[in-house]
């Protein structure tokens, strides 16, 4: 029995072995198993590449232009004003016979010639009014009438633009008003665009001439820049261009006039008042002004006039320093209206000439009054021209006007 218990432990423990043997032997072979799989490289998928298609010749297509933009967002530059006229030889006359010792040659260098409006109390012309009806005045003393006349001659005008941003609202209807003006000249009539804003942008849009496709196409390219407004010097060069215009030609009568538009304020302009209106009483140039004030200050200062009355003196004295006329539009819709205004008193003047009593070359200012009789009825005649002239100086000492700055320069401003 006892035997029999040794025995039966002995194959108990011995089957215990063997179990243990086992598990130890799958451990080791399932270990071996999974690190030979960690090791054996990874496969991929494969990638199916398609097969590629046979090329087909596509026709070669003609490249199209591409269109340029109409617009870049910048204004247009006008570039530089062109040079002055260059005028036709005036062709030679035919030479007169010699003069024998019995003739007599008078010549007269000292007429002084007027552009008089004549118009009643409503500002509305008179146009039939006589030579022996005017009465011409210089420094209070009656002068001789030589010549008189109503007939229409051509006319040579400036139309200078302010195109500075103080009148960017009004741009269009202004341009609207000088196309009007322009559409009234007559066969010889002439006319030169300016646009204006600083004293370095004074520039000759499009220079004396009789086509109104021209004129209205240098009207359409006016376009507004910023700058410091310079009215003064604008008038100065503009006044003097009109006036030296055909000089040359002493057979042709010709009116000259120059219409000006803009706000009136004068912020950095290189002559002074002085210097301008001498210039003007030299030349016999009418001045008509639009002045588009409204926007600027209501309020005086202090001490300064404020801009809306300093812009009204100077537009009012260039106008009646020189018989022309200042306009002052409430709104835009008054534009077409004053235009047609400037027309009506460019066309409906008297041409006067007389011969000063007063023959002093000293080069002196002489004040000039043109009166005319009033009929019996009721309406009362108004004769409005220049104030005055400038007597001829013989002196070569004397000290000259100033220069005429050419558009485009860019001088140094005075403190």
């Amino acid at each position: 029995m006892r035997v029999f218990s040794f025995v039966n432990s002995r194959i108990r423990r011995f089957a215990g072995f063997l179990l243990l043997a086992a598990t130890v032997i799958s451990v080791l072979v399932l270990s071996s198993v999974f690190a030979a799989t960690q090791n054996r490289p990874r496969s991929t998928q494969p990638t199916t590449t398609p097969s590629p298609k046979p090329a087909v010749a596509q026709p070669t297509a003609t490249p199209t232009p591409t269109p340029r933009p109409t617009g870049s967002g910048k204004p247009p530059t006008l570039g530089d004003a062109p040079p002055p006229p260059k005028l036709k030889p005036t062709p030679e006359p035919t030479p007169p016979p010699e003069l024998s010792p019995e003739d007599i040659l008078k010549t007269n260098t000292d007429l002084v010639q007027l552009h008089v409006r004549v118009i009643d109390r409503n500002n509305r012309p008179i146009d039939n009014v006589t030579k022996n009806e005017f009465h011409v005045f210089e420094d209070g003393v009656a002068q001789p009438v030589e010549t008189f006349t109503r007939e229409e001659v051509p006319i040579s005008y400036g139309l200078a633009v302010d195109t500075s941003g103080s009148l960017r609202s009004q741009l269009q209807s202004v341009i609207d008003a000088g196309k009007t003006i322009i559409n009234s000249n007559k066969p010889g009539d002439e006319t030169f665009l300016v646009r204006f804003i600083s004293s370095d942008k004074i520039e000759t849009v499009q220079d004396f001439t009789e086509s109104k496709d021209q004129l209205i196409d240098g009207l359409d390219s006016f376009y507004i820049e910023g700058g410091q407004t310079a009215i003064i010097d604008a008038v100065y060069l503009t006044a003097e261009h009109v006036a030296e215009y055909k000089r040359e030609n002493k057979t042709e009568r010709r009116r000259r006039a120059l219409i000006v538009i803009t706000d009136g304020e004068d912020r950095n302009s290189f002559y002074k008042q002085e210097q301008l209106f001498s210039r003007l009483r030299e030349e016999d140039v009418q001045i008509f002004v639009i002045g588009f004030i409204n926007e600027l200050d209501k309020e005086a200062g202090f001490i300064r006039k404020s801009p809306k009355e300093k812009a009204t003196m100077l537009i009012n004295k260039l106008a009646t320093e020189t018989g022309g006329r200042a306009f002052f539009p409430e709104s835009l819709s008054e534009l077409p209206q004053i235009a047609n205004e400037i027309v009506r008193d460019l066309r409906t003047q008297y041409v006067i000439s007389y011969n000063p009593t007063n023959k002093e070359p000293d080069g002196t200012f002489r004040a000039i009054k043109v009166t005319v009789d009033q009929p019996n009825t009721a309406e009362k005649r108004i004769a409005l021209t220049r104030n005055g002239r400038l007597a001829r100086r013989e002196n070569p000492n004397a000290p000259k006007p100033p220069p005429v700055r050419m558009p485009g320069t860019n001088p140094a401003k005075k403190p």
